[in-house]
Order: C-alpha cells, then structure tokens, then sequence
C-alpha cells in the first residue's frame, strides 16, 4: 500500500469517531454484510461516516491491509478497529457494542 492511501485511510480513522468502511453509502449498501453492519448502527442511533471502498480500489485494497483483516466492511469506533460483520453483530446481540460506544463516549442521536 502506498502512503497517500495510507494517509487518507488513516484520516478517515482520525476524523470520524464512528468510521465505517463500507461497499456502497449508509442510504444505499452494496452488499448484505455492509448494509447489516450499517442497520446496526442506525438501530442503535450512531453518527458515524460511511466511506465506499467501491469509489476506490486503493482504499477498498489499502484498508483490508491497513487493519489486517480480510474482508469489508470494517468498523472503527475512536481510531480502534472492532471487526467485521459477523463481530459486529455478534457484539450487538450481547450487547458489547452499545457499551463500547457508550465507555468511549460516543454521542447518540437524539
């Protein structure tokens, strides 16, 4: 991975407390695990920042080697990476997500 895609990965991670890598937007996902991961978050009322591996393909390959981990999407919730769809979902259903948001003082929408 070059340093551009690096940089601009890196401040997509530092400038969204909530960060979502993502195939497709948050109003229109383009496949079935980043609309899940996306639902979860509107379910629980998160702000957070949708961006589209699929309007570039150095970020879409840059961020599968930023993180270490193979597939897409991939959260990132204050700079930390949680995981994919299948954690995410995981760490609704037990609750362990709501509570990470709310131990880093993510805001809900009101």
């Amino acid at each position: 991975m070059d340093d551009q895609t690096k940089n601009l990965i890196q401040n997509h991670i530092d400038n969204n407390e909530v960060c979502l890598f993502m195939k497709g937007t948050p109003e229109a996902p383009q496949c079935g695990f980043s609309m899940a991961v996306s639902n979860i978050l509107k379910i629980l009322d998160v702000k957070f920042q949708g961006i589209d591996v699929l309007e570039n393909q150095n970020i879409r390959e840059g961020v599968k080697v930023f993180s270490d981990w193979p597939t897409i999407p991939q959260l990132y919730i204050k700079k930390e990476f949680v995981g994919g769809c299948d954690i995410v979902k995981e760490m609704y259903e037990n609750g362990e997500l709501k509570k990470i948001l709310e131990d880093k003082g993510i805001g809900f929408k009101k």
